[in-house]
């Protein structure tokens, strides 16, 4: 996964010391545009969040992307729940597997 080029904006470290992570997975991330900027900055905190699995779509939940400085009014809730995208497959997998007790969904 080390590709040229790319820089890692956010890691959720504490998620690998709390949890026994059985398996990974890449998704992208719905966000506005001021959100972009300010997870660009670096202003972004993955500490206590999860996913869920709502009317068919992943969400991820307690993530905290701080207000981008010059945002103004379009600026959104730091705290809002933001649409993960995967392909429908593994969603269904997902939610199979955590439906198991003791299982979650860690960013």
């Amino acid at each position: 996964m080390d590709r040229k080029g790319t820089k890692l904006v956010a890691k959720n470290s504490k998620a690998f010391h709390d949890y026994f992570i059985e398996d990974r997975y890449e998704a992208g991330i719905a966000l506005a545009g001021t959100e972009v900027k300010s997870i660009r900055q670096g202003n972004v905190n993955l500490k206590d969040s999860f996913c869920i699995i709502k009317d068919g779509q992943m969400q991820v939940v307690g993530m905290h992307i701080s207000p981008y400085e010059k945002g103004n009014i379009f600026n959104k809730d730091p705290m809002r729940p933001r649409r993960l995208l995967m392909h429908k497959r593994e969603i269904r997998k997902l939610a199979q597997e955590i439906k198991t007790e003791g299982y979650t969904l860690v960013p």
